[in-house]
C-alpha cells in the first residue's frame, strides 16, 4: 500500500462493436503509465478500465452475426481484454456493463432518480441516429444530416424518461468556474461552457423502448435504461457505489482522482456525467482529461481508407515496449498525434536501439572486457563527472513534475536526455583509452561505475512506462527496483560497489530495415478483415468532433481536379488497396485507395473521378500515393467514388 494517498483513475469503457485498432489502445496505455508512475511515487492505486456493452448497435451487430446480444458481446469484450492484457496494462478491474453488480446498481439509481423528481416520463420525437445513438433537432443537424457522425438520421418518436438537466445547469457552471482543473486541457473546457452550457442544456433521454438490449428500467416494463446513465456509471459502480448507501470498501476510492478520455466524449464526461452525480448526491470527479486523437499519417483511421492498424499486428513486428514507448512519448499534450510503420520503425531505431539499448550493452560489454563484470567505485573522479551527477540526480524530480501535470511524453524526455547524457561521456571519457594505462585502470572502474549509476536511475524511471525493459535492464546490471522518493532522496552512487553484472548482455532491441518491415506488413494486413470499428475514435464512433473552421485562404490552399483513371491494379498481398494511374491534365498521378471492397480494378478504368491533388505524397502498405480519390460514405460503411454529373475534361479545376 502506498503512504501518499489513494489515487483512482478510470479510462473511458470501449464499445463492444469490434476488434480495437491502435487509436483505442492508446488510451489505455497512457493510462497505465499515469497510474504505474502514481505507484511508483508511493500513492494507493485503483486503476479501472473496461467494456461498454449495451445499445441498439450491439442489437443489430449481433442479429447480422447470427448469435445472441450477450454472446455477441462476450466475444469482442474478451478481445479487447486481449489486447489489453497483450500492452501489458496493471488494471485492477476490467469492468463488464454486463457484470451483474453494475446491472442491479442502474436499476436501482435508475429508480432513487425517478422517486426523487430528477428523472420523468415524456416523449421523445426527434431525428435518430443509430450509429451515435443519439436524438437531433432538425436544426441541430449539418447539410440534414448527424452533426456528430454526418451519416443518415431517421425519424423517430417513443415515450422515454427524462433526466433533468436544466435543474443543476447553474450548479454545474458554477463548479467549472471554481475548479479550473476540473476539464483539461484549457481548450477543451471553453469548448464545453461556450458550446453547450451557456446556450442552456435541454433534458436528456435516459431510456428507451424501441429496441431489448439494456437494463431493464424494473417498474417500468418496456423501458431499457439508456446508454448514458448506464456506461457512464461504471466509474462508481465499479467501486461498490450502492445507491442505497451501503457502499462497499472500495468506495474510499471515489471522488476519481482522473477519467482519462478521448475528446470526442468530453461533453458527456463534463455536462451528462457531473449531473448524474449531482442528482445522487455524489461527489464530482476531481479531473476530466480529453486526450487528443492518434492518427494514421495524420488521417483518421478508417476501414474503408485502409489506414487501421492493430497492436497486436505492432507488437508482432516491435515488441509491446517499443510500441508502448512509441504511443506514450510521440503524442503530444493537447494535439493530435500520427503513427506510421515507417515512424515506429523510425523511434525504434533512434531511441530504443541507438541511445538505451547500445549505451545498457557496451557499458555490461565494457564492465566484462576490462573488470571480469565487476563494477566498483573507486572514488577517481575528475570534474567531468560532476555535470552526469547533476543530470542525473535531477532528473527523477524533472520527470515526477511532468508526470503531475500529465506531461506523459515529456516527463519520457527528461529520461531519454538522461540516458544521452550517459552516451555522451562515454565520449567524454573514452573508457577504451584509458583500459590502455594500467596507471588509470581505477579511473576507468569508477567511470564504468557513473555509466552503471546513470542506467539504474534511468531504468527505475523507465519502469512506468516500460515494465518488461526496465525490469531487464535492473537484472542485467544486478541492481534492485526502488521507489521514487529513493531516488530523490539518496541520489546518485547507489548501485552496490563490486556488484557483478550479467556476463551476456541481453540486445534490447533490434534496429530494423524498414523495407523489411514494410514486407511484413502487407503480409499482416488480411488479419485486419472482417475487424469491426470502435466508438469514440473511429468511423462508426459516437460523437465525433467537428473539425475546426477553416479560414477562405486555407481552404484556396487545397487543390481539387478531375481526374481519368487509365490504369488500375490490385494491390499485391493486399485485401483493400488498389492502386489506379490518374490522368489530371497533362500528368499521370499514382493514387492508392481502400475501396477494392466496392470496386474491382477493371471497373475502374476509364471513371472520371474527383482528386485531391496537392495532398502531401504518403505511403498506403508501402505503396507511394500521390493524392486523394474523393469518396463518400453512407450510414452502412458502404463507399462510393466521387465523380462529376456531367462529362468534363480530366484536369478540370474543381471550385
Amino acid at each position: 500500500m502506498g503512504n501518499k494517498g489513494k489515487y483512482y483513475l478510470t479510462t473511458a469503457i470501449t464499445y463492444t462493436s469490434g476488434k480495437p485498432h491502435i487509436g483505442n489502445t492508446y488510451e489505455v496505455v497512457l493510462a497505465d503509465a499515469i497510474v504505474r508512475f502514481k505507484r511508483f511515487q508511493g500513492y494507493d492505486v485503483r486503476f479501472q478500465t473496461g467494456t461498454d456493452e449495451h445499445g441498439q448497435k450491439v442489437e443489430l451487430k449481433a442479429a447480422e452475426a447470427g448469435v445472441t446480444p450477450k454472446e455477441f458481446v462476450d466475444g469482442v469484450a474478451g478481445e479487447i481484454k486481449r489486447i489489453w492484457d497483450l500492452m501489458n496494462t496493471s488494471y485492477d478491474r476490467f469492468i463488464r456493463t454486463t457484470d451483474p453488480d453494475h446491472e442491479e446498481q442502474i436499476k436501482k439509481m435508475f429508480r432513487k432518480l425517478y422517486e426523487q423528481d430528477d428523472i420523468y416520463k415524456g416523449e421523445y420525437e426527434g431525428l435518430y441516429c443509430t450509429p451515435c445513438e443519439s436524438f437531433f433537432t432538425q436544426s441541430q443537424l449539418v447539410d440534414g444530416k448527424c452533426p456528430d457522425c454526418g451519416r443518415e438520421v431517421q425519424p423517430a418518436k417513443e415515450e422515454a424518461y427524462f433526466l433533468r438537466l436544466s435543474k443543476y445547469q447553474d450548479r454545474l457552471a458554477k463548479h467549472i468556474e471554481e475548479h479550473p482543473e476540473f476539464i483539461q486541457p484549457e481548450s477543451r473546457k471553453n469548448e464545453m461552457v461556450n458550446n453547450f452550457i451557456k446556450p442552456g442544456l435541454q433534458d436528456l433521454c435516459v431510456s428507451r423502448t424501441s429496441f431489448k438490449w439494456g437494463i431493464p428500467v424494473d417498474f417500468d416494463p418496456g423501458h431499457i435504461v439508456y446508454v448514458w446513465l448506464d456506461a457512464l456509471s461504471n466509474y462508481i459502480t465499479g467501486v461498490e457505489y450502492d445507491a442505497d448507501g451501503n457502499h462497499g470498501e472500495l468506495y474510499r476510492y471515489w471522488p476519481a482522482d482522473l477519467h482519462l478520455i478521448g475528446k470526442d466524449i468530453l461533453r458527456f464526461h463534463t455536462i451528462y456525467w457531473p449531473i448524474m452525480l449531482m442528482a445522487l448526491d455524489v461527489p464530482l470527479p476531481k479531473q476530466v482529461f480529453g486526450h487528443p486523437w492518434l492518427l494514421t499519417n495524420n488521417d483518421k483511421m478508417s476501414k474503408s481508407k485502409g489506414n487501421v492498424i492493430y497492436a497486436d499486428d505492432l507488437v508482432d513486428i516491435f515488441g509491446v515496449d517499443a510500441v508502448r514507448y512509441f504511443l506514450v512519448h510521440e503524442m503530444p499534450f493537447d494535439n493530435d498525434g500520427s503513427i506510421t510503420w515507417e515512424l515506429v520503425v523510425e523511434r525504434n531505431n533512434s531511441d530504443l536501439a541507438n541511445v538505451l539499448g547500445n549505451l545498457v550493452n557496451r557499458t555490461i560489454s565494457m564492465s566484462n572486457k576490462y573488470f571480469d563484470g565487476v563494477v566498483a567505485d573507486k572514488g577517481v573522479t575528475e570534474p567531468v563527472d560532476d555535470d552526469l551527477k547533476a543530470v542525473a540526480n535531477a532528473t527523477p524530480g524533472r520527470v515526477s513534475e511532468k508526470m503531475d501535470k500529465l506531461r506523459v511524453a515529456d516527463a519520457i524526455t527528461e529520461i531519454f536526455t538522461l540516458l544521452k547524457r550517459c552516451n555522451k561521456y562515454i565520449d567524454e571519457t573514452e573508457p577504451w583509452v584509458l583500459a590502455k594505462d594500467d596507471s588509470k585502470k581505477d579511473r576507468l572502474a569508477t567511470v564504468l561505475y557513473n555509466l552503471i549509476e546513470g542506467i539504474r536511475i534511468s531504468a527505475n524511471l523507465l519502469s512506468s512506462f516500460m515494465p518488461e525493459t526496465a525490469e531487464k535492464i535492473l537484472a542485467q546490471i544486478n541492481a534492485k527496483a526502488c521507489d521514487l522518493d529513493e531516488l530523490l532522496e539518496k541520489g546518485f552512487g547507489q548501485y552496490v560497489s563490486g556488484t557483478k553484472v550479467t556476463d551476456s548482455p541481453e540486445i534490447l532491441f533490434q534496429r530494423l530495415d524498414v523495407n523489411e518491415v514494410m514486407d511484413k506488413v502487407l503480409a499482416l494486413e488480411g488479419a485486419q478483415e472482417g475487424s469491426a470499428p470502435q466508438d469514440g475514435s473511429d468511423e462508426e464512433g459516437i460523437d465525433i468532433e467537428a473539425k475546426p473552421e477553416i479560414s477562405y485562404d486555407d481552404f484556396m490552399k487545397m487543390q481539387f481536379q478531375v481526374g481519368e483513371i487509365i490504369e488500375c491494379r490490385e494491390v499485391e498481398n493486399s485485401k483493400k488497396l488498389l492502386c489506379s494511374q490518374v490522368r489530371i491534365g497533362s500528368t499521370t498521378r499514382q493514387i492508392v485507395s481502400g475501396i477494392k471492397k466496392w470496386y474491382s480494378a477493371e471497373e475502374m478504368v476509364g471513371k472520371k473521378v474527383m482528386v485531391l491533388v496537392n495532398l502531401k505524397p504518403a505511403k498506403l502498405a508501402g505503396v507511394l500515393s500521390e493524392g486523394m480519390l474523393l469518396c463518400a460514405e453512407d450510414a452502412d460503411g458502404n463507399v462510393v467514388l466521387m465523380t462529376p454529373e456531367k462529362n468534363v475534361v480530366s484536369g478540370a479545376e474543381i471550385c
